[in-house]
């Protein structure tokens, strides 16, 4: 049995939500590796709908769900999270869900300071969620971050909030804001850690127990490659590494612990906030499509862009994060629409491209270089079987795979959780 780690393919959103879902009902753990909750999950089972942020989407099934190190956590927004889906009917216990207590904490000071800048950088917005994660990774890096063990030690946090606030307060006044209220935080703090910390514990060690007894491991990313801070379009990228050898260092498991690479990519293209979109449709098919697939965040509830698949990037970001298979989601999405176009290149001053460039301005000015295939007018929508899908909806599968070098190993047909067409067994490869 091998372990599986879930990676977006393209710029989030793509529907891992349901296929971590699926999986996790035949694994025995799913570890959340990096980010926060900026991720936006939606899960539909038995007709529930359950959306989360920074929960692993195990949870819900009732699987033993992990965050890990490479996490920043906002502990009031843990709270809340587990509070709806207690009523909802899941259960979370300390037998099911474990904290990295070594993770870092995202502070009501990180989401001022991620507002602050985003207003003050008008044209030039990044499109963050403003949820502070990227000033809470700062922090980290910076070695001013207070984690999760802090919060048992808070009588002896001065030193460490002298650097944090050291490093706040002259970035505050440059706002025009006053200082960090110390004993406002502290206060805050004090009364969300017994909270946290019922849940918290070095969590390599519960993992190399799991992995030892022989379990199957999930390892759930969030966001994309092509938001990833290295090999995503930068700046407009969110601030940890979305590629799938994120999972050994978020988790605290090692390399030789991730396994098969399942990457989530949409049949068609999304994206949402600022940045580079070589096949974005400004037109009445782009909002079809956005219309069709009911494309808003799940976190932010902003209206995602939309346009043609794009074999380009989707290969690259196949390459960079070690791909061994994709999921196609949203396939039913591409109904009924008479000519389906796939972008297979790109032309940049009168040269032929066959990946994206590295700089922004490079990637804003590429112009996409389509081929196109005819559509098919039958329903797709809930299809379990090669049998169930239109002959043309087939040769636009077994394209996409052609396109991107990686083959398919699941078909996604709708947000249900059954509605899938298993083509290769991730667990059993």
């Amino acid at each position: 049995m091998a372990n599986v780690t879930v990676i977006g393919a393209q710029w989030g959103d793509e529907g891992k939500g349901k296929i971590v879902d699926w999986l996790s009902s035949r694994a025995d753990a799913v570890v959340r590796f990096q980010g926060g909750h900026n991720a936006g999950h939606t899960l539909v089972v038995d007709g529930d709908v359950f959306k989360l942020s920074l929960l692993p989407s195990g949870i819900v099934t009732g699987t033993l769900s992990i965050i890990g190190n490479g996490v920043v956590l906002d502990p009031w927004a843990l709270k809340a999270e587990i509070e709806k889906l207690s009523g909802q009917g899941v259960s979370i216990t300390a037998e099911n869900f474990a904290i990295a207590d070594n993770c870092a904490l995202i502070l009501p000071l990180h989401r001022d300071l991620d507002g602050l800048r985003e207003t003050a950088a008008g044209s030039g917005k990044i499109g963050t969620t403003g949820r502070g994660i990227g000033p809470a990774y700062e922090d980290k890096v910076g070695r001013r971050a207070i984690r999760v063990c802090d919060l048992a030690h808070l009588d002896a946090l001065d030193p460490q909030l002298d650097r944090l606030c050291a490093h706040h307060d002259a970035l505050r006044a440059g706002f025009d804001q006053p200082p960090v209220d110390r004993e406002a935080l502290l206060a805050e703090l004090r009364d969300i850690a017994p909270y946290v910390l019922q849940y918290a514990q070095p969590v390599w060690k519960r993992l190399k127990k799991v992995r030892k007894a022989g379990a199957k491991i999930l390892f759930e990313g969030a966001q994309g490659v092509l938001l990833d801070v290295d090999h995503g379009t930068y700046p407009f990228v969110t601030s940890s590494n979305t590629v799938s050898g994120t999972a050994a260092s978020g988790s605290g498991l090692g390399p030789s612990a991730t396994g098969f690479v399942l990457g989530i990519v949409k049949a068609y293209t999304t994206r949402v906030g600022s940045g580079p979109f070589p096949t974005e449709l400004d037109d009445e098919i782009g909002q079809r499509l956005g219309e069709q697939g009911h494309e808003f965040g799940t976190v932010t509830g902003r209206k995602r862009r939309c346009g043609w698949f794009d074999a380009v990037i989707v290969r690259q970001s196949c390459a960079v994060s070690g791909v061994t298979g994709i999921a196609l989601t949203k396939l039913d999405v591409l109904d009924g629409f008479e000519t389906i176009r796939i972008c297979t290149g790109y032309r940049l001053r009168g040269k032929i491209l066959d990946y994206l460039p590295a700089h922004a301005a490079d990637q804003a000015a590429v112009e996409p270089i389509y081929e196109e295939m005819d559509g098919w007018q039958e329903t797709t929508a809930g299809a379990r079987s090669w049998a169930d899908l239109p002959a043309q909806a087939i040769k636009y599968i077994s394209r996409v795979q052609e396109l991107i070098e990686t083959p398919v190993a699941l078909v996604s047909t709708s947000p249900e959780r059954d509605d899938t067409i298993l083509v290769r067994d991730p667990f059993m490869d």
